[in-house]
């Protein structure tokens, strides 16, 4: 039995909470952010202290973003399976696998306290000697035991490299699950100004005007923050809400609007916004982003299967529910909460949608339907899907390489945007990485 005072010992705390959160995501599909959020998510998570939870937040994503390597290396570390009902032991074992090979943290204190936490666990206590020595045995014939691995391949879900791998190929496909295994960049659209902006947070210009830090940093310090010059946005992000050109004085609806980055754009840019999601809690963010940004826009509460608009609008910005798999740098439980079929209910939901919005622009106005999705289903066969079955009222318009910065990379032969995250930023190519996105652009008839 552990002493009393296990829980007391430096960093105990924070390796309970991350294993409990771990195992909340893997195996009851709670989304990562909902558990991380300070305001209503995991209970320890939220009464630890600012530097506990940076260390929660960078041992689940190790944990995550390797969970395919970490799966291998205990297949070949145990003699057979750890049973179920076991308590967290396996997630007490990724925890401790995830500081020991991809986080800054000796072998001895992670392998200690993964033993104490075992020992404090019911369930997990008659294999406390087994978490000693998998572990022991891993710090000892690392190099062995993970020479040959293929972190490309395992760490993405066969179901998701064999999508990717169809609509890619399968190199890219690999590209892709590798660019996932990093971290995003902090990128910022700017209201002015990106270049000298970049200057001043010592970042650089990317895609078609975005500002990439070359350092992460706590948002509300840096220099802009405070009298609403910029916001958040990953580069890929900004690119759907400037394929409606210019929107000077338009009457504009951004669908599916939280949590505002495209409401920004449009509002900065002097479209009369009105902001559609079904969701009051994320509307109540949007406004209070727009509030600091100080723009002025509608927001309207409502389920888009029930909307509808007082009058047509001048052009209409579809951002449409998605699995999200572009996301994975930012967002490393996607492959693992989600699954097939949601992609196949998803697409249902943007079929409808898609032929719901053609009513709702005036005609010669135009319609932008956009995903954060790497999948096809999603993106570009969803698409094609709209323009067979309402031609006649509908016609693409197709995207140019100077849209998107001269990204010529990120244009389809169709003329649909289609960014991947091993695509380069930059016209240069020396800046890899963007959210996976897809973009269309249709006219009303």
């Amino acid at each position: 039995m552990p002493s009393e005072d296990t829980q007391e010992k430096p960093g105990f705390a924070a390796r309970k909470v991350a294993a409990d959160i771990l195992g909340n995501v893997v195996h009851k599909k709670r989304p990562l952010d909902g558990e991380l959020d300070v305001a209503s998510g995991h209970s320890g998570f939220r009464a630890l202290a600012g530097n506990d939870r940076a260390l929660v937040r960078a041992i689940v994503g190790a944990a995550l973003r390797h969970r395919g390597e970490i799966l291998e290396i205990l297949e070949r570390l145990l003699d057979r399976p750890i049973p179920e009902k076991t308590g967290r032991v396996q997630d007490i074992l990724h925890v401790a696998v995830s500081q020991m090979l991809y986080l800054d943290i000796p072998d001895r204190a992670a392998v200690s306290l993964a033993v104490d936490h075992a020992g404090l666990d019911r369930r997990a206590r008659p294999y406390k000697g087994l978490v000693n020595g998998v572990l022991r045995r891993l710090g000892r014939e690392r190099d062995d035991i993970t020479g040959d691995l293929e972190p490309d391949l395992l760490n993405t879900p066969d179901w998701l490299m064999d999508s990717w791998s169809e609509a890619y190929g399968t190199e890219t496909a690999r590209q892709m699950s590798a660019a996932h295994q990093q971290e995003a960049a902090l990128d910022l659209t700017v209201k002015t100004d990106p270049a000298g902006w970049a200057e001043k947070l010592e970042g650089q210009v990317v895609a078609a005007g975005s500002v990439r830090l070359a350092k992460k940093a706590a948002v509300e310090t840096l220099e802009g923050f405070e009298d609403g010059s910029w916001w958040v946005q990953d580069a890929a992000a900004a690119l759907p809400a400037r394929l409606l050109g210019d929107v000077q004085d338009l009457n504009v609806a951004d669908l599916c609007a939280a949590p505002g980055g495209k409401t920004a754009q449009l509002a900065a840019a002097g479209a009369e916004v009105t902001a559609v999601d079904i969701s009051k809690g994320r509307l109540k963010r949007l406004e209070e982003n727009m509030t600091r940004l100080g723009l002025t826009v509608r927001t309207v509460a409502s389920d888009l299967r029930q909307f509808e608009p007082e009058a047509p609008f001048d052009a209409v910005l579809l951002d449409a529910p998605c699995s999200a798999t572009g996301t994975i740098r930012r967002h490393p439980d996607v492959p693992w909460i989600k699954k097939p079929y949601d992609i196949e209910k998803l697409s249902e939901i943007q079929k409808e949608l898609l032929d719901r919005v053609v009513d709702w622009v005036r005609p010669g106005g135009l319609i932008v339907y956009c995903t954060c999705s790497l999948e096809a289903a999603e993106g570009e066969a969803q698409a094609d899907a709209f323009i067979g079955r309402l031609g006649d009222r509908i016609a693409p318009v197709p995207v140019t390489p100077d849209e998107v910065g001269g990204l010529a990379h990120l244009v389809t032969n169709t003329g649909y945007l289609r960014c991947l995250p091993c695509h380069e930023a930059d016209k240069t190519r020396e800046n890899t990485g963007l959210d996976g996105f897809f973009a269309a652009r249709f006219r009303r008839l």
